[in-house]
């Protein structure tokens, strides 16, 4: 297995057999064994060893390491063997980690590097979001020049998916949350004497910013987490290489229809939870302050100016398009492993939630300004 020849300050080591987990004890002990006095060189001839595993290897690397660290020059014989090489890259790893531990930062320090990292990785991923909605632009006008190419049944499936298939969730949400701002508007405005101004509140609540805001928060959870699923899937199952070695396009084929089917469905949705949000409030009219359904209706028409309905739904399509393009992004970013998967899809709801209300208040602040 092991045999070691000491002549004119040179160590021969002659590794012969197989060198297994099994005889790590043997292995052990030959190697302790070896001299300890400082020698000029070690030969090592691996021409015997007929197999190797990596604990054996790990045990051999060692002692040589200390024989070199004496001053020992080692050569091999027959090929160095076959785990060296990954254990000196592990060994470079372990040194270069070692050396940054030993370069640690004072707390001020910490704290600036710590905020200039994050900067770079904010920038780092607004510069591939502006570079994945070019490619979805990009993908768009080429199928514009191509109508042959515009694939109508994917859109219409994912219409369905992210459209039809929300509506008894986004319907039942919607409602009850305008329940729970009128009784919470009716109770403030009873001190005084005001009750009748809840549908007011409700009105422009509603049509203006809780219908659509929370249909796209919903869909953001809905959507835009199966949307960063699915491709992270495919991802991983090699499938969008597959599209791409075959000619395909997978911005054409995964992210657009996605985006696109998005884009129509949510206005729809929006339109449904305006509905059932006033019908939620004419309930809680009806039973709460003893206002009819006709008063309610009047109020209503009275409460709404022009653009209080065409506000909600001009946010519907930014609000999709910023959910379905960061769904499909993290899910092109998934790599490697299932947990990779999970994380980017929980950052793409985060991230889409976050810039949906983020959108929000930039048209807040723009139809303030305009008067809209």
């Amino acid at each position: 297995m092991l045999s070691a020849e000491l002549q004119n300050n040179t160590l021969s080591i002659r590794l012969d057999g197989h060198w297994t987990t099994d005889q790590l004890a043997t292995i052990e002990q030959a190697l302790a064994s070896l001299p300890t006095t400082p020698v000029a060189a070690v030969v090592v001839d691996c021409s015997g060893l007929q197999h190797s595993e990596l604990a054996p290897m790990w045990l051999l690397r060692a002692a040589l390491s200390s024989l070199a660290a004496n001053g020992a020059r080692i050569d091999y014989r027959g090929g160095m063997p076959e785990h060296f090489a990954f254990l000196d890259e592990l060994q470079s790893h372990t040194g270069s980690i070692a050396v940054a531990h030993e370069a640690t930062l004072l707390w001020p320090e910490q704290v600036v590097a710590s905020f200039g990292k994050r900067a770079v990785d904010l920038g780092h991923h607004a510069l591939g979001h502006l570079e994945h909605f070019g490619r979805i632009v990009a993908t768009q006008v080429e199928a514009a020049r191509h109508p042959q190419r515009f694939r109508i049944a994917s859109v219409v499936r994912h219409v369905f998916e992210t459209g039809i298939a929300a509506i008894p969730i986004v319907a039942l949400i919607a409602c009850f949350v305008s329940v729970i701002i009128a009784y919470i508007g009716a109770s403030q405005l009873r001190s005084f004497g005001a009750t009748i101004y809840t549908v007011n509140l409700i009105t422009v609540g509603v049509l203006r910013e809780l219908g659509v805001l929370l249909t796209a928060v919903i869909v953001a959870g809905r959507s835009g987490s199966a949307f960063a699923a699915e491709i992270g899937v495919m991802q991983l199952n090699d499938e969008v290489d597959a599209l791409k070695s075959i000619g395909i396009s997978p911005m054409e084929v995964l992210v657009v229809p996605r985006v696109i089917g998005l884009i129509i469905a949510l206005p729809l949705l929006t339109v449904i939870a305006d509905a059932m949000g006033l019908a939620g409030g004419a309930l809680l009219s009806k039973w709460l302050l003893d206002i009819s359904f006709s008063q309610f209706v009047n109020r209503v028409q009275d409460a709404m100016a022009p653009s209080t309905f065409w506000a909600g739904i001009i946010k519907a399509p930014v609000f999709a398009l910023l959910i379905g393009m960061i769904g499909t992004y993290r899910g092109m970013q998934v790599r490697d492993s299932s947990r990779e998967l999970g994380r980017l899809t929980t950052t793409a709801v985060v991230e889409s939630i976050f810039m949906v209300i983020f959108a929000n208040a930039i048209f807040a602040i723009i139809f303030v300004e305009l008067d809209f």
